[in-house]
C-alpha cells in the first residue's frame, strides 16, 4: 500500500478529522520522499559503516574553508543543533575520522576537522552517494529532467 493510501485510510478510519488539504498532502509527500531517499542513501553507505547524516557531517567539514569548521557553523549546514552535532561527531571522533581542537583565536570555540582516515572515508562515501543518486534518478527519468526546476524552490524554502 502506498503512503498516500495509508493516509487516506487514516482519514476514513477517523471521520472527525478533516481531509488533508493540498498543503498537507504536499508536505507529506515531500517528507515521505525525503525519508525514502534517506533510507536509500543509508543503505548504500552502510557498506562504508556510515549513515547519510554522518556523511553530510564529513562532507561539510571537508568542504569548509581550511577544512576546519566550528560545531555551530556545522550545525547550520546540516540542520542540527550544536549539541546534536556534538553527539553525532562523537562516534566519528572515537573511530578516528574527525578530530576537534580549540580555535586559536577563540578558546571557547572548538573546530572540527577530518583526519587522513576521515578524508579517505569522505572521498569513498562521496562515490557511494553519487552512485546511489544516479541509481535513484535512472529509475525516474522524468524527475531527472526536472531536477533544477525542483531543486531551486526547495532550496529556497529551506533557506527561508
Amino acid at each position: 500500500m502506498s503512503n498516500h493510501g495509508y493516509r487516506s485510510y487514516l482519514v476514513v478510519m477517523n471521520p472527525s478529522l478533516p481531509p488533508l488539504g493540498t498543503e498537507q498532502e504536499l508536505f507529506a509527500t515531500i517528507t515521505d520522499a525525503a525519508a525514502w531517499l534517506q533510507r536509500r542513501l543509508d543503505g548504500g553507505l552502510s557498506i562504508a559503516g556510515l549513515t547519510y547524516g554522518e556523511y553530510r557531517l564529513l562532507r561539510a567539514i571537508a568542504d569548509a574553508p581550511g577544512r576546519r569548521i566550528s560545531r555551530v557553523d556545522l550545525a547550520g549546514l546540516v540542520g542540527l543543533t550544536a549539541s546534536g552535532v556534538t553527539r553525532a561527531l562523537r562516534p566519528l571522533e572515537k573511530l578516528g575520522y574527525v578530530e576537534t581542537a580549540r580555535d586559536q583565536r577563540d578558546a571557547r570555540r572548538a573546530l572540527a576537522s577530518l583526519t587522513t582516515a576521515g578524508e579517505e572515508l569522505a572521498r569513498n562515501a562521496s562515490g557511494i552517494v553519487d552512485d546511489t543518486c544516479r541509481s535513484v534518478l535512472d529509475g525516474a527519468p522524468e524527475f531527472r529532467e526536472r531536477l533544477e526546476l525542483l531543486r531551486s524552490p526547495l532550496a529556497e524554502l529551506v533557506r527561508s
